[in-house]
């Protein structure tokens, strides 16, 4: 049986497979292109993203927007998502059991797209994608290649609220993505 997007949608909506599902408004699918070669994890869904089941909605979601713009990006250019498809409260760090309850559709979702290039957004999820030790005030726009993907991590954009000095870095990391991607591009 040939696993679809439509199917991966509805494990996500009816999942109860930790806690988090018991306290969600709604969990949050991927969003974007499913032919992008772009892809973007970050750790979960905020509140509100949790309200409205989309990822990177309010304020983080303008930085997001602004950061792909700045780089000559639109959302419906990439592919986005989270590790987590539900909020956990307080905006607290995602537990281990919460992570592997929902990796598998993280698994699912990078199987259907076949991205070029993961780009991790923050720590979290760059320790879970790249490396457990992975230091983003460090290693943030640095490269490394793993099963034909191209994997990075820039800041989240909630880092970014909390630290506008950090926007910058972000947007030179961004920019070094597109580059990137079209070099890949242009050598299939």
């Amino acid at each position: 049986m040939q696993v679809t997007w439509n199917d991966i949608k509805q494990h996500v909506d009816s999942c109860t497979q930790c806690p988090l599902s018991r306290i969600r408004q709604r969990p949050v699918m991927g969003r974007g292109s499913d032919h992008a070669d772009l892809m973007l994890i970050a750790e979960a869904p905020g509140g509100d993203e949790d309200a409205q089941g989309v990822p990177f909605v309010g304020r983080s979601g303008e930085i997001l927007d602004g950061l792909l713009r700045d780089c000559g990006l639109s959302r419906e250019q990439i592919y986005i998502t989270n590790i987590l498809k539900c909020h956990p409260p307080g905006n607290r760090d995602p537990k281990e059991e919460e992570k592997d309850a929902c990796f598998p559709y993280l698994k699912y979702e990078t199987f259907l797209l076949k991205p070029k290039i993961i780009v991790c957004l923050g720590r979290v999820a760059a320790q879970r994608i790249i490396s457990p030790d992975f230091k983003i005030t460090r290693q943030h726009g640095t490269w490394t290649y793993r099963k034909n993907y191209a994997l990075t991590a820039t800041y989240h954009p909630s880092a970014i609220l909390r630290d506008l000095s950090k926007y910058e870095a972000a947007r030179q990391d961004f920019c070094e993505i597109v580059k990137k991607s079209s070099k890949l591009k242009t050598k299939n």
